[in-house]
């Protein structure tokens, strides 16, 4: 009975230890310790709260508890794709906390001394999509475009600054610095320079002259072909602006055969805007000092025609009409007469001339041929006219390339082709001055003067 006894009581304790034991692991099996309503028994990761259970390789164990999410070996801390067991990921880049640096790529040169009163300046950042910041004289900096003017500046020395920040904030905190003096006369006449068939990419010739501007105060004409090949926006941008585009504030250009090679010489419009007048005509008229100035489109077939009852033509009688002057000027880029060989003498615009003789016009600026020509005065066909006939200049000499001439034309006196340069002329109330600037390193000029008719 005894026995019995000791029995019953090693079977009770037993049992109370089982109960111990297995009864807090039933509990934990069946409970939520994460409260992310999936049962501990069940829960790939039991103790932190992982409703999608995810478990990217597989081993039973869930990712936000798994030191090895992808299984391939490494710690997640030092796995640089830890979510990729080929490590075939591609790590972000690091900031960009490099500052870019800032060109002048075009203005008057450093330490250089120019004769008027304006000054272009064009620039750059190594890095796209910048912005700029620029200011004249330590006034202070204030946010910028390139190309950069000021105009109606002292005598004196000025410095231009001018400094990029890049797309991630970075500036540039050694700005780009130009330092140049103005020493622009009083003159009471004034000048008319510039030349045609000038800027190319391919040709350093624009700058030549380009620098030539840089010293010679007034306003600045262009004959056409202002940039090669086709004078479309990104030519006009990258070829024409880095250098005579720094004179762009004080030209008035012309169009030539070229720029209509980009439908409707568009390039040609959007870069001049308003100063190149309506794009449907491409001629217009000003005053300069006591002078009548006309500037017209020798491309006129694009814009009605060329004939002596065209649209332009029909304009051109009337502005002369009602701007009755002693003395007159017009500008464009094929010439009525020219000996050189590749194009020579271009009848089109006789009907222009013509109304300009009967209004008693004095000169004709044209380009085309890549020379320098100058004519004495005639009549549209060829005849000398000392008393009432016009003077022709043909200045294509602006820095593409040069021709070589062919038949010398009648009338023809000062030739040259194989000097870059512009024509300078300073107008008189009755009369004018010529000369040929020649680009630097070379000798030819031309120079001289004559009376209004």
């Amino acid at each position: 009975m005894q026995r019995t006894y000791q029995r019953l009581a090693v079977a009770f304790v037993l049992a109370l230890v089982a109960l111990a034991v297995c009864a807090p692991l039933a509990s934990a099996v069946g409970s939520d310790w994460d409260a992310d309503g999936i049962r501990n028994g069940l829960d790939n990761c039991a103790k932190q709260y992982n409703p999608d259970q995810t478990d990217l390789d597989g081993d039973g164990k869930g990712d936000v508890c798994d030191s090895d999410r992808d299984g391939d070996g490494q710690l997640n801390a030092d796995d640089p794709c830890p979510d990729d067991a080929l490590d075939g990921c591609v790590a972000p880049p690091p900031p960009d906390t490099t500052p870019p640096d800032t060109t002048i790529t075009a203005g008057p040169a450093e330490g250089s001394t120019i004769a008027q009163a304006d000054a272009s300046f064009s620039f750059s950042s190594s890095e796209a999509n910048s912005t700029f910041s620029c200011q004249i004289d330590g006034g202070g900096f204030s946010p910028c475009t390139s190309p950069k003017t000021y105009s109606s500046l002292a005598n004196g020395s000025h410095t231009f600054d001018v400094t990029a920040t890049d797309a991630a904030g970075n500036t540039d905190t050694t700005p780009a610095r130009r330092t140049w003096t103005v020493n622009a006369t009083t003159q009471s006449d004034p000048v008319f320079v510039g030349a045609g068939d000038i800027a190319s990419c391919a040709s350093s010739g624009d700058e030549a002259t380009a620098n030539l501007l840089d010293g010679i105060p007034g306003t600045v004409y262009t004959l056409g072909d202002n940039v090669y090949d086709s004078g479309t926006d990104a030519e006009f941008a990258n070829c024409y602006n880095p250098s005579w585009g720094r004179h762009k504030a004080r030209t008035k250009p012309s169009v030539g055969n070229h720029e209509y090679l980009t439908a409707g010489a568009s390039g040609y419009y959007n870069y001049f805007g308003a100063a190149a007048g309506d794009p449907s005509k491409g001629y217009y008229s000003y005053d300069l000092g006591a002078w009548h100035i006309i500037a017209l489109n020798s491309m006129c077939e694009n814009v009605g025609g060329c004939g002596p009852t065209s649209p332009m033509v029909t304009w051109l009688m009337l502005d002369l009409a009602t701007n009755p002057s002693s003395c007159t000027l017009a500008y464009w880029h094929h010439p009525v007469f020219s000996s050189g060989l590749e194009h020579g003498n271009d009848p089109k615009m006789i009907p222009s001339w013509d109304a300009l003789y009967a209004a008693g016009a004095d000169v004709v600026l044209s380009g085309h041929d890549h020379d320098y020509e100058r004519f004495t005065p005639q009549t549209s066909s060829g005849v000398g006219d000392p008393a009432h006939g016009i003077r022709e200049f043909v200045v294509g000499t602006g820095g593409r390339s040069h021709y070589a001439f062919g038949t010398i034309r009648a009338n023809s006196e000062v030739r040259n082709s194989d000097t870059y340069g512009v024509l300078k002329l300073t107008l008189h109330a009755t009369s004018y001055e010529w000369q040929f600037v020649p680009e630097a390193g070379k000798t030819f000029t031309d120079s001289g003067s004559d009376s209004c008719h």
